[in-house]
């Protein structure tokens, strides 16, 4: 059973999103918070494994939440799902630098939602097509001097790090499997294991690790 925590000011859409998880089987909501500080205050109490995180919220905002929830040792296993009406640059890459594990748009689909949740509760990592564009040219546009190499980068193989620049251009593990001549399996093995030497909490984290690090342009 997945378990759930909604944070969203707005009590129409967290019954909404209450009632979609009501009716899935595998999935139950364990609570929900209408403000940042009871969203971390609930995580800690709950330990869902997934928050679905807006950013607008009154007190501490949806970003600060994530970043408090991600930081607590005691929840390293619960996951960031932000879900919101905006999908500005800094919003997306603050979201994800603060160990949130995906980001979609309010207006995405209930069917994609379910999905996201069942992808990151797997280990996976999310974003809207959008808002995997902006990310792209949020790290593009940085000046190289900024790039700074991950002090570990230099521990993964070749063939890790060859999976993690996949990774990060958004190809799943069955695509980096056939670019690479691999099984699945085995490309799952060495992004696993690129994420184990970095530290990434998630998929999500190895992928900013890797434009950080200018591996991709």
């Amino acid at each position: 059973m997945i378990t759930i925590l909604i944070a969203d000011d707005q009590d129409l859409v967290r019954l909404g999103l209450r009632t979609l998880i009501a009716n899935e089987d595998d999935l139950t909501c364990v609570g929900e918070a209408a403000d940042g500080l009871a969203t971390v205050t609930m995580a800690g109490r709950t330990r869902p494994d997934i928050v679905l995180m807006d950013i607008r919220m009154p007190g501490i905002d949806g970003l600060e939440a994530t970043r408090r929830i991600t930081s607590d040792p005691g929840l390293a296993d619960t996951r960031i799902i932000v879900l919101t009406t905006f999908e500005h640059d800094q919003y997306v890459f603050d979201a994800l630098r603060n160990g949130a594990s995906g980001f979609l748009l309010k207006d995405t689909t209930p069917a994609e939602l379910l999905r996201a949740i069942r992808t990151v509760a797997d280990g996976g990592a999310l974003m809207s097509p959008s808002v995997t564009r902006t990310l792209l040219r949020e790290f593009v546009t940085l000046r190289p001097t900024t790039r700074t190499p991950h002090p570990q980068l230099h521990t993964l193989t070749d063939r890790e790090r060859e999976a993690m620049v996949l990774a990060a251009e958004g190809l799943t593990n069955d695509d980096i499997g056939r670019r690479l001549r691999i099984s699945a399996a085995t490309a799952r093995t060495h992004v696993s294991r690129a994420m184990v030497k970095l530290g990434a909490r998630d998929r999500a984290q190895l992928v900013v690790f890797a434009y950080q690090s200018g591996l991709v342009e």
